[in-house]
């Protein structure tokens, strides 16, 4: 999230009784988590599995347990609960804000969209011109909206990520979202369907994608331009759906991948790892569909096969014959 207003991680350090190691005059701009960084994020780590990865990110300062050695111009804030600092951080610069009426005065809707009863459309939301958003359906806080966007009946967007820090009781807490769920044009969203908001960064659905009823999009996926997604499909957090894909119904995808531009997934087919475009794939773990297909052909065959070798087997043993000569 990129914050209003840049400070200084000196000023963060006496905000959050830290104890600053590096460079006091580093500017931060945004509050990120280590999966979504640029110059000027803040950024936490309390697993020393990931320490190198966060101090040599791209990230400006680190939210950090342990004192460590700091890389040149960078800071590190040593705090005994990092992802807790982290957390009120991201609830004091982006806090909660109930909804109080059913569109918030400070929406701003585009000419010549249409926004049916029940409907409500929250706060700092952005709507473009000539959307329709049908009743019920439920934009969230600072949601951004392009234009010629359908957005169905009990559709919801923007809700809060779901992501949740392991405490060491191994009890759950939740990362407060500071995320966007960000719409290009010419997009339609299904009844029901349910696009969850960024931890920190944006969930993001391209140019011309078109969305069947029930679908689910995690926190931080990334649509390219004119996908077609049928009904029940459940892409999980920050998963990349490249340009031109196709996915049939009930598809399920994990989180973390890649999915390569113009591929397309056939009915029921459960992704586990990334895929290359421009192929079709079916199955879980997902395969070509061309390999599986040989595969069904070949197992229809297997009773004639077991028929043959039981054939086989009563002749040798007529023979007296060792089958294994």
């Amino acid at each position: 999230m990129k914050l209003a207003e840049s400070i200084l991680v000196s000023e963060l350090a006496n905000m959050l009784g830290a104890k600053l190691i590096g460079d006091p005059n580093v500017e931060i701009t945004h509050l990120n988590e280590i999966h979504k960084v640029c110059k000027g994020s803040l950024i936490f780590v309390d697993n020393e599995k990931y320490y190198t990865q966060a101090i040599y990110s791209t990230a400006s300062a680190i939210l950090i347990d342990q004192e460590v050695d700091c890389p040149p111009n960078k800071a590190l804030l040593v705090v005994e609960r990092p992802f807790e600092a982290y957390n009120n951080l991201a609830k004091r610069y982006l806090p909660f804000t109930p909804m109080s009426s059913q569109i918030s005065p400070t929406a701003q809707i585009g000419k010549g969209t249409v926004i049916e009863a029940g409907a409500v459309v929250g706060n700092h939301v952005v709507i473009g011109e000539d959307c329709l958003i049908r009743a019920n359906a439920v934009i969230s806080d600072y949601t951004v909206i392009g234009d010629r966007v359908k957005i169905h009946s009990n559709a919801v967007i923007g809700n809060d990520a779901f992501y949740y820090h392991l405490e060491e009781d191994r009890s759950y807490k939740p990362w407060h979202s500071i995320g966007r769920v960000v719409i290009e044009d010419d997009v339609r969203i299904g009844a029901a369907c349910t696009i969850d908001r960024g931890v920190s960064g944006d969930t993001h659905i391209g140019k011309g994608c078109k969305l069947d009823d029930q679908v689910h999009l995690g926190h931080g996926v990334v649509l390219g331009k004119h996908c077609l997604i049928a009904a029940q499909t459940g892409i999980a957090g920050k998963t990349i759906i490249q340009d031109f894909v196709t996915i049939y119904g009930q598809v399920g995808i994990s989180k973390g991948l890649v999915v390569g531009e113009g591929a397309i997934l056939l009915a029921q087919t459960g992704v586990s790892k990334s895929i290359p475009g421009g192929k079709r794939y079916m199955g879980a773990p997902a395969v070509e569909a061309y390999s599986r297909f040989k595969e069904l052909a070949a197992i229809r065959r297997l009773p004639e096969l077991i028929k043959t070798v039981d054939q086989l087997q009563k002749r040798f043993k007529n023979q007296d014959l060792n089958p294994q000569d």
